[in-house]
């Protein structure tokens, strides 16, 4: 820190101030420009689940309306909770454990978050995998997932056929994809070309008897079939899907190279890779509403359905997505901000963070519901039949939509490399976290930080060989479901309780007042929130969280009673460490 950081300068009384921090961090790196740091947040915040999770809780939760419970958990929790540990990692300028001199019974808090993060950084480069995969195979001609009668299809795969019809006499439309086909009365006229059943030849009315069937779109066979080679459930583990192999092994290799050398060079990294999304965003936007019927996909977006607010559930939801979006409580903010100059406008930035968090998802429901919509015009389904949230829309149904646009492998290109980029920047914050929290609780790695990486890397690779596995998207769903959901909500009601009840509240805005040079602005609804609001929002996400837990499950498919006490081991590992450091 420099001199003139830690200069004395008078308060607006008179009174002499000291503003440096309250606990002497040694020798740190520090981001070489102020927008290294906001690019990082930004690219950190801004993550899959801004793309491929809050667009389908809005059009599940009441379209429109469900921006109201949103913006409400948006003020009361997530903002709150953001400034508050952007301050608190740059007043003590130090990673996730070492922070807790505060208070060192909390120390348990820091390795905790640091825990979810390793963790989590297992997972998340599998799907940057995916993403690189999909990038790969987007240079042909024409995408591979758009076409049956591949020798990963099955007889079951539809591109263009019969709707379901179960209990309907009437007419039936020539539809993307056939689900179940019961007894119906079908005018020929409907049916100029097609094929089913081996039926090819129809008159004026055909009656179809037939058992109950159901047909898989060319996009999902190829996701389930090509790319995971899906066994039927985690017992049966499968062999190495090899091609997965190597491109776990690559995805590896990108974080590792744009580390290694620490902030200064992650800090330009994000420049394109916190940037390039929002120039594809944009892209797909404009070409997606050029299309018929994307302006039914946005109206199924956003109509607001009022009675839906009635729901706790959406209440939830809502919560539980702003908890998740803004990336509070995973240790990343505190290693970042803790790289800050001591008197950078924390203050601004949280919020500037927090406002372009949400209009990025925001955006990005245009951008899916618009190709959406286009996609249930093209093939005759209703917007409900296309609809998907996490990898079932990055991985299957968005790719069928993109495979229906002219010059298809531009857009697929496109719409990949984005998810590799909103990837990439969570991994790089989550690893971030990581690595510096470790280096401050233990020095002697800070002489040999490239071989401690790379290490780190190494073994993260290794936990990782189950989900590249034939069950391995089984894998990748249990530790999600399980390891990054209840146990953040505790570290981030520890924490905030810990900086408001015990370091105390007052004396919190007093520090944000030196590093800043002036209380922030409505210090009263601060103090309110983390003294009272905001812990109170996390322990009733908490308890709803439990209310609505339902087991983990993949495409309908239940886990194996073993599984599930697996995922809640890796849960409670977690957890547990915040009271078994308090004990010890």
């Amino acid at each position: 820190m420099s001199k003139e950081d830690k200069k004395d300068s008078h308060d607006e009384s008179g009174t002499l101030v000291d503003q440096k921090p309250a606990i002497e961090t040694g020798d740190r790196e520090t981001w070489d420009k102020k927008l290294d740091f906001m690019l990082s947040c930004i690219g950190y915040a801004v993550g899959l689940g801004n793309i491929w999770r809050f667009p389908y809780l809005c059009y599940k939760n009441g379209g429109g309306a469900f921006l109201i419970p949103y913006f409400i958990f948006l003020l009361i929790c997530g903002i709150p909770l953001f400034f508050l540990e952007l301050s608190f990692g740059q007043f003590g300028a130090l990673g996730p454990a070492a922070i807790w001199k505060i208070a060192p019974i909390f120390k348990g808090v820091g390795y905790c978050m640091m825990f979810i993060s390793f963790v989590v950084c297992i997972y998340y480069n599998v799907i940057i995998a995916y993403s690189l995969h999909f990038i790969f195979n987007s240079f042909t001609s024409v995408v591979p997932w758009s076409t049956c009668g591949n020798y990963w299809n099955s007889k079951f795969c539809r591109t263009n056929t019969l709707r379901e019809c179960a209990n309907c006499i009437g007419l039936v439309r020539v539809v993307f994809t056939v689900k179940t086909m019961y007894h119906s009365t079908v005018n020929y006229t409907q049916l100029n070309n097609v094929s089913y059943m081996g039926q090819t030849n129809w008159t004026n009315e055909v009656v179809i008897n037939g058992s109950c069937v159901h047909y898989n779109t060319s996009s999902q066979e190829y996701f389930t079939t090509k790319v995971l080679r899906l066994t039927d459930s985690i017992d049966n583990i499968g062999g190495i899907q090899w091609e997965l192999m190597g491109l776990l092994v690559l995805a590896w290799i990108i974080v590792f190279v744009c580390l290694f050398k620490g902030v200064k060079w992650s800090g330009k990294v994000v420049y394109f890779t916190a940037t390039f999304p929002y120039v594809v965003l944009f892209i797909l936007l404009i070409r997606g509403s050029m299309e018929e019927g994307a302006i039914n996909g946005i109206h199924y977006y956003l109509t607001p359905n009022i009675t839906k607010l009635q729901d706790v559930k959406v209440w939830s939801d809502a919560a539980v997505q702003i908890f998740y979006s803004l990336g509070a409580a995973w240790g990343v903010l505190l290693s970042y901000s803790s790289l800050n100059k001591f008197h950078n406008n924390v203050y601004r930035d949280a919020l500037s963070i927090c406002v372009v968090n949400c209009c990025t998802s925001f955006l990005a429901g245009f951008v899916v519901f618009s190709v959406l919509g286009a996609l249930a015009y093209q093939t005759g389904r209703d917007i409900a039949d296309v609809v998907d949230q996490g990898a079932g829309l990055a991985f299957v149904a968005y790719p069928a939509a993109v495979a229906n646009l002219p010059i298809a492998p531009l857009w697929a290109f496109l719409f990949f490399f984005m998810l590799l980029n909103l990837g990439l920047d969570s991994q790089f914050g989550m690893i971030e976290g990581v690595v510096s929290g470790l280096l401050d609780e233990f020095p002697i790695f800070k002489r040999n930080r490239v071989k401690f990486l790379a290490g780190l890397c190494f073994i993260q690779f290794l936990l990782a060989i189950p989900m590249v596995t034939e069950s391995g998207m089984y894998w990748v769903t249990l530790i999600d479901w399980y390891a990054s959901g209840f146990p953040l909500m505790c570290a981030a009601v520890c924490e905030i309780t810990c900086i408001a009840w015990v370091y105390g509240v007052d004396r919190f805005l007093y520090d944000i007042k030196c590093m800043i040079g002036r209380t922030p602005f409505l210090w009263q609804w601060w103090k309110a929130t983390w003294s009272f609001i905001t812990p109170l929002c996390i322990l009733l996400i908490m308890v709803a969280h439990l209310c609505f837990y339902s087991p983990v499950t993949y495409n309908k498919i239940a886990y194996p009673s073993w599984a599930e006490v697996v995922g809640w081991m890796a849960a409670m590992f977690s957890i547990m460490m915040i009271p078994g450091w308090a004990i010890y």
